[in-house]
């Protein structure tokens, strides 16, 4: 990866900051464009990277550059108000004396006309809030208020959108209600995304890129499916290990009523999603929804199988199992099966096997 941070295509940050019981230490290279999730435990540093890069700390050393532009480095700091960003915190803080559509113009309003890079009526459909305009606040689920901060941020025309936990205030159902609007958000957007979350299934979601945090230090960046298939990685062996894969629409068979999607020379199925055929899609698959046979299987319930071929074979947490990281092209997923099956099938690295998926989650 090209790390010159005048490269116009990437941001890269360096940032240290001392505080009494805790110290950020990080640098690290990301696309300039598309959603880079911070990841980490409470306490790894998160948020207050995300800061750092909002102007609002004054590390001890800093150097943060965004797609040729230089923000901080040790000759120049540009002040909070002269970054181009905007910042959704965990609660929406809406004004409650202003209706809905007041909310979102609040920002919008004070960019000149010649700087709005985006439609008033774009961002509103985009989230869902054409028929919450007239609203008061007081008058929407979380998950709405949340979808009308996000709106009145994006409306001030931002070069980088931070996001700092913007689902932790809601319950199970506010989550669901609003994550499909950002995932069809993130893939509007043309601005990069700095994404803070320790929820796995929000960056298996949600994610491009992927930082990982520690105690205030970096412990992984790059590729999200790179990542979160690395057995030298915690997120690996997560109870929620995943892979994501990029796959394209291929057939709809609306007898049966399945969607075939294809990638790497493999093929799966998923629930009739009228998607376009040729369309960009992403799969999640479980670790723990994926198991390993000799031979390609026949007459078995389970449709989604695929030749894959043994990377490594990693201890997990339970010490009955075993992390398999298995490629498929040029990408990779994990099948999480016990010590025993590995040792009555006699896995090794470099077998080629086949990968029964007992579910696959389409994300558009």
């Amino acid at each position: 990866m090209n790390t010159n941070p005048l490269n116009n295509q990437h941001i890269t940050a360096c940032f240290k900051l001392k505080r009494k019981e805790f110290q950020l230490d990080v640098s690290f290279t990301t696309p300039g464009k598309g959603v880079t999730a911070l990841f980490g435990p409470s306490g790894s540093g998160k948020t207050t990277l995300l800061r750092c890069i909002a102007g609002l700390e004054n590390p001890d050393r800093a150097r943060f550059f965004i797609n040729g532009q230089c923000w901080h480095d040790e000759n120049k700091n540009l002040a909070v108000h002269r970054r181009p960003i905007a910042y959704v915190f965990q609660e929406p803080s809406l004004f409650p004396h202003l209706n809905v559509r007041e909310n979102m113009a609040y920002g919008w309003r004070r960019i000149p006309k010649q700087q709005r890079k985006l439609r008033f009526d774009d961002v509103s459909a985009w989230l869902g809030l054409e028929a919450f305009l007239e609203r008061k606040t007081e008058e929407l689920s979380g998950g709405q208020r949340q979808r009308v901060a996000i709106a009145r941020a994006l409306l001030t025309s931002p070069e980088l959108l931070l996001m700092d936990e913007p689902l932790a205030s809601l319950d199970v159902n506010g989550k669901a209600e609003i994550l499909p609007y950002l995932e069809s958000l993130c893939q509007q957007l043309d601005i990069p995304i700095f994404y803070v979350s320790h929820s796995p299934e929000e960056v298996q979601q949600l994610a491009d890129h992927l930082i990982l945090l520690e105690q205030g230090h970096v412990t992984g960046a790059g590729d999200l499916n790179a990542l979160l298939t690395d057995p030298e990685l915690a997120i690996a062996h997560f109870e929620e290990a995943a892979a994501v894969l990029e796959a394209r629409v291929v057939n709809h068979d609306k007898e049966f009523h399945l969607t075939s999607l294809a990638f790497d020379g493999a093929q799966v199925s998923v629930s009739y999603n009228g998607l376009p055929l040729g369309h960009k899609a992403r799969l999640r698959i479980c670790a723990r929804d994926v198991s390993l046979a000799l031979v390609e299987p026949q007459q078995i319930s389970i449709s989604n199988s695929f030749a894959v071929r043994v990377v490594s074979l990693d201890p997990d947490r339970d010490p009955s199992q075993l992390l398999v990281r298995c490629e498929v092209g040029g990408q990779h997923l994990l099948s999480r099966i016990t010590r025993r099956s590995v040792h009555l099938l006699k896995i090794k690295i470099g077998d080629l096997l086949y990968a029964q998926v007992k579910s696959v989650a389409l994300m558009k």
